[in-house]
């Protein structure tokens, strides 16, 4: 998977280099891409922002520089159809919300594109325009505001990165996560198994894979009764 992202502080994603999707990276299962959107503008100060039409607050992204700087990723895309006609995904609070569900269809895609808007946002144009050269996702990660589109584009990434085959060493341990099949993680334990005077469950240690399978299943449904009961009622 093709991974491209447009920021004007390219140095958030540095992260990117640790951990498992770093790994990733390294051995070419992901080949992610970061650019400076001011690589796209002309003038001395390399401006990508101006005031917004009709007045108000703030400042708004200029349409040029984004217009070329995915010209230019979509033209580096080589001769992949696939990768030719990316997702092309913006942060917005306006946008659908970012489920793990969301996170599974986007892992099948074979080239993703994140433009993270700043100030009060990016001409909407923009995303007008990338709907000629791309699919178009605005997506939100909650109802909440954010600086910019850099943190939630990090959060996608590592929940889109790690589904992605050869990402997580033991893809089994993908299936039973939270939110996997529409409930919360069962509790988890590990040595030793008494720990100032807590005691781990008892069904865990008698080594009934079928009663321990019944009982993380009970402890799911509780769990998710108790802190998101909403996901219950869906």
């Amino acid at each position: 998977m093709r991974i491209d992202v447009v920021s004007i502080f390219p140095a958030f994603f540095d992260a990117l280099e640790v951990s498992l999707l770093g790994k990733a990276r390294g051995a070419g299962i992901l080949d992610v891409r970061v650019h400076d959107l001011r690589s796209w503008a002309h003038d001395r100060h390399r401006t990508v922002d101006d005031t917004p039409y009709g007045g108000g607050a703030g400042m708004v992204m200029k349409p040029e520089p984004w217009g070329e700087a995915l010209d230019s990723i979509v033209a580096d895309a080589g001769d992949d159809p696939a990768a030719q006609h990316p997702v092309i995904i913006f942060p917005s609070p306006a946008g659908e919300v970012f489920t793990q569900a969301t996170a599974r269809e986007l892992a099948e895609e074979r080239h993703l594109v994140f433009g993270c808007g700043r100030y009060e946002g990016i001409d909407e144009r923009v995303f007008s325009y990338a709907a000629t050269i791309g699919r178009v996702r605005l997506v939100s990660l909650g109802d909440y505001v954010l600086n910019g589109g850099e943190v939630a584009s990090m959060a996608m990434i590592e929940a889109i990165g790690r589904l992605v085959p050869g990402v997580v060493g033991n893809p089994a341990s993908l299936v039973e996560e939270s939110h996997e099949d529409g409930l919360l993680e069962y509790p988890s334990y590990t040595k030793p198994a008494s720990w100032r005077e807590r005691e781990v469950p008892p069904i865990l240690l008698s080594g009934n894979h079928g009663a321990i399978a019944t009982w993380r299943r009970e402890q799911q449904i509780e769990r998710t009764r108790d802190r998101r009961p909403d996901l219950l009622a869906e």
